[in-house]
């Protein structure tokens, strides 16, 4: 188990802290094969939203405690889910994603957020690792502007100018490792060039006290402490993994989410 203290030390100083061990190697490779054989049925699963309302296994995931521990002592006892993603590159292909913000798009009422990226493939400089600028969580929002690169992932191709990358930190991981980032930390990732897929999971964690500004229909789902707020619609779980009414609803969800976000 990771030091606590030590943890919340580096990523209140930093905006974020890697590598943390949260599954081993074995876990992360079944989860792997897991998530290759659902792309096998119903296509590819990058960048899709909620995925945790279709497959039972993410959310056993998201729910692990040695991720809920350090994220309680980020954001405090009471925990939403509020997404769980795969960010996927193909292996030598042009995707990227440029220096952003998360919060900048995402409308939500404070900053009590963290983003957990765990590993399911390496990550490092060849296959396009996300690197991060320490301490930029402190800044606040900084100005981004909006592209139209073909190659970018992000929705709206957003990226911040001028970026001082002197001291950016590539934020390699191996399978099972996870990196925790603030939604106001400055961090891009470059195309991967090995002969792998680069495959994260990711997972966006906020305070119950939060809200959602852009709209009354954003959902995220308790999953420590107890939410007295209820400014989220509950997201529903599957019975299974890939249950016809929960593949319907996700979606709806994916959708929603990318309105929200590309707005």
């Amino acid at each position: 188990m990771y030091d606590l203290d030590l943890f919340d030390k580096k990523y209140q100083k930093d905006g974020f802290v890697y590598p943390i061990p949260v599954i081993d190697l074995k876990n992360a490779t079944e989860c792997r094969i897991k998530l290759e054989d659902v792309e096998k049925k119903i296509g590819s699963l990058h960048y899709k939203s909620k995925v945790h309302t279709i497959l039972t296994w993410v959310y056993q995931l998201a729910i692990d405690n040695n991720i809920l521990d350090l994220v309680e002592k980020i954001i405090g006892p009471n925990i939403l889910l509020h997404n769980a993603t795969f960010i996927i590159k193909e292996a030598n292909t042009p995707s990227h994603v440029s220096w952003h913000q998360d919060l900048t798009y995402w409308g939500f009422s404070h900053d009590d957020q963290v983003s957990v990226w765990l590993a399911l493939s390496v990550a490092n400089e060849l296959s396009g690792a996300m690197q991060m600028i320490p301490e930029s969580h402190t800044s606040g929002m900084i100005e981004h502007t909006t592209t139209n690169d073909k190659n970018n992932v992000l929705l709206q191709g957003q990226k911040v100018e001028r970026v001082n990358e002197k001291n950016a930190t590539l934020c390699s991981l191996l399978p099972g490792e996870a990196s925790f980032h603030h939604g106001w930390t400055l961090h891009r990732s470059k195309p991967n060039r090995s002969s792998d897929r680069r495959i994260g999971l990711n997972f966006q964690y906020l305070a119950t006290h939060v809200k959602q500004t852009k709209h009354n229909n954003d959902s995220a789902i308790c999953v420590r402490g107890f939410d007295k707020y209820n400014n989220f619609k509950i997201d529903q779980l599957p019975k299974q993994d890939l249950d016809p009414v929960a593949l319907e609803k996700f979606i709806f969800l994916d959708k929603l989410y990318k309105n929200t976000a590309g707005s």
